[in-house]
C-alpha cells in the first residue's frame, strides 16, 4: 500500500505534488515576462522602432508584426498591461513562494487572479485583436502615418504568445477549486 506522508499542516509535500512544480516554473516564467515586456510600455519606453535598449528591441520584435496594440497601447491597453505589470507580477511572486510552501491561503487570491486575468486577456485583448471595432488609433511615436490599423497582423504568432496566459490561469482556477489547495494532488 502506497501511504502518502502528509506535513503537519495536512498538506501533502510539494514532490507529491506535482502540478504545483509545474505552476512554480510557470509563474516564475511569468514573472519575468512581466517586467520584460509588460512595465516597458507603462514606463513609456518607445519600441516602435529598433534601438540601444536590448529590452526594448525584443518587445518591438514581438509587436511590430503582430501586436500593434501593444506597441501603440490606447489608455485601456495601459491600464491592463499595467495591471500586469503592477499587480499580476507582484502576485506571481507570492504564488510562487505559496506553492512552495503549500500555504493554503492562496487558494481564493489564485481564484480572483485567475478570473481577472481570463477575463481580461480572453475576452477583452482576444476580441479587440481578432474582432476589432473598425477604429484606426493614433500613433503617439511616429510622424507619419498618424493612425495604424490595430488589427492582429500575425495571428498565429499572437496565439503562441498570449494563450498562456489565459490557460494557465485556468488551469491554476482548476486546481484552486476547492479549500486546502495543497491537501490533494490537483
Amino acid at each position: 500500500m502506497n501511504e502518502t506522508k502528509l506535513n503537519p499542516s495536512g498538506n501533502l509535500p510539494l514532490s507529491e505534488r506535482p502540478i504545483d512544480i509545474f505552476f512554480i516554473v510557470i509563474f516564475s516564467l511569468f514573472c519575468i515576462t512581466s517586467i520584460i515586456s509588460d512595465m516597458v510600455p507603462v514606463i513609456g519606453v518607445n519600441f516602435n522602432q529598433r534601438g540601444e535598449n536590448t529590452v526594448a528591441n525584443w518587445n518591438y520584435w514581438y509587436a511590430h508584426e503582430n501586436d500593434l496594440l501593444f506597441q501603440n497601447p490606447p489608455a485601456w491597453k495601459r491600464i491592463i498591461v499595467g495591471l500586469s505589470a503592477f499587480v499580476y507580477m507582484p502576485f506571481y511572486i507570492v504564488l510562487v513562494i505559496a506553492l512552495w510552501k503549500g500555504w493554503n491561503r492562496i487558494q481564493l487570491p489564485s481564484v480572483i487572479y485567475a478570473t481577472m486575468i481570463a477575463t481580461l486577456t480572453g475576452i477583452v485583448i482576444y476580441g479587440v485583436q481578432f474582432w476589432p471595432e473598425p477604429v484606426m488609433y493614433p500613433n503617439p511615436f511616429a510622424d507619419s502615418p498618424p493612425l495604424i490599423d490595430m488589427r492582429c497582423q500575425n495571428p498565429a504568432k499572437f496565439l503562441v504568445f498570449n494563450t498562456p496566459y489565459v490557460l494557465l490561469p485556468i488551469l491554476l482556477l482548476i486546481r484552486m477549486r476547492k479549500p486546502m489547495p495543497f491537501n490533494r494532488k490537483f
